[in-house]
């Protein structure tokens, strides 16, 4: 019985290292280096040039983190280019809303592909912000969120 429990154990353990979480970040600054490799004499593949981009991190090695994006490209960059994620981006067309329902006011349609800064999230609903515009929009069908 204790052989059973401790083989159990043991194949918990390694399953739950085996199933790596998601992790999203931003980009820190308005031009950021994307490199080939994990060095920086690797030669950069890119350039984005979009603060607060949302970006998923599938690797990492030392101070350099593997990255994706939203349209699937993909390279390292070092990690004081990047901080926690602050923000989403919508891949299909959205209604802004004035409270998380949608029973409450519009506030405004917000196209496929637009970057919001997200100020809190609340269930299935996040408050945020693009330019002079505040207002709620549902967690479903973004980039950047762990749902």
């Amino acid at each position: 019985m204790k052989k059973i429990f401790f083989l159990i154990l043991i194949w918990f353990f390694f399953l739950s290292n085996a199933i790596s979480k998601e992790i999203f970040l931003s980009l820190k600054k308005n031009k950021v280096n994307v490199r080939y490799g994990p060095s920086f004499e690797s030669p950069i593949k890119y350039i984005y040039k979009k603060v607060h981009l949302p970006i998923k991190q599938i690797d990492k090695k030392e101070n350099w983190r593997r990255i994706i994006d939203a349209k699937n490209n993909s390279g390292w960059i070092h990690w004081s280019q990047l901080k926690k994620i602050n923000s989403i981006i919508l891949l299909e067309d959205k209604i802004l809303f004035k409270s998380p329902s949608n029973f409450s006011k519009p506030v405004a349609k917000i196209k496929e592909g637009r970057l919001l800064l997200v100020q809190k999230c609340d269930g299935e609903w996040c408050k945020v912000k693009t330019e002079k515009i505040k207002g709620w929009v549902k967690k479903d069908n973004v980039w950047g969120l762990i749902n």
